[in-house]
C-alpha cells in the first residue's frame, strides 16, 4: 500500500475557501488522500458563514485554525489547489499546481444563499478531484 497524497489547498486568507476545499476533500476522500489547507496572508479565525455552510453538511470545523503556507507545504505537497489563480506564494510548488477561481466569501453573511453556492461548486470540483487521484 502506497502513503495517500496529501492535497493542500491555498487562498488569501485561509478562512473560506481553501478551508472549504480541505474539509470537503477529508469528507469524500477519508484517510485515503490527506486534505490541508494554508494561506498568504491567513486570518485570525475561520469566516462564519463557511463553517456554517460546513456544519450544514455535519462537518465539524472547530478546530480549524487558519496558518501561513510554507515553502516546506508546497514542496511536500503531491498536489496544490489554488482557490484564487495568481496567488503570490513563498516559494514553488514541487508537485502538481491546479488553479481554480472562486469568490472570496470573506464579507458574504450566514444566511447568504451565495455562500451555499460556493460551498456545492467547490464540493462539485473537489469530487472530480478525489476522484481522478484516487482512480
Amino acid at each position: 500500500m502506497t502513503d495517500p497524497q496529501t492535497v493542500l489547498f491555498i487562498c488569501t486568507h485561509n478562512a473560506g475557501r481553501s478551508q472549504l476545499g480541505a474539509h470537503l476533500l477529508a469528507r469524500h476522500a477519508g484517510d485515503r488522500l490527506i486534505a490541508d489547507s494554508a494561506g498568504v496572508h491567513p486570518a485570525a479565525a475561520i469566516n462564519p458563514a463557511v463553517a456554517a455552510t460546513l456544519d450544514d453538511l455535519g462537518i465539524d470545523t472547530s478546530a480549524a485554525v487558519p496558518r501561513a503556507v510554507t515553502p516546506g507545504d508546497l514542496a511536500s505537497a503531491d498536489v496544490v489547489v489554488l482557490m484564487k489563480p495568481g496567488l503570490e506564494l513563498p516559494g514553488p510548488v514541487s508537485g502538481e499546481l491546479v488553479q481554480w477561481e472562486f469568490p472570496d466569501p470573506a464579507d458574504w453573511s450566514v444566511d447568504s444563499d451565495a455562500v451555499r453556492d460556493l460551498r456545492d461548486s467547490v464540493d462539485l470540483k473537489v469530487r472530480a478531484l478525489a476522484t481522478r487521484l484516487l482512480e
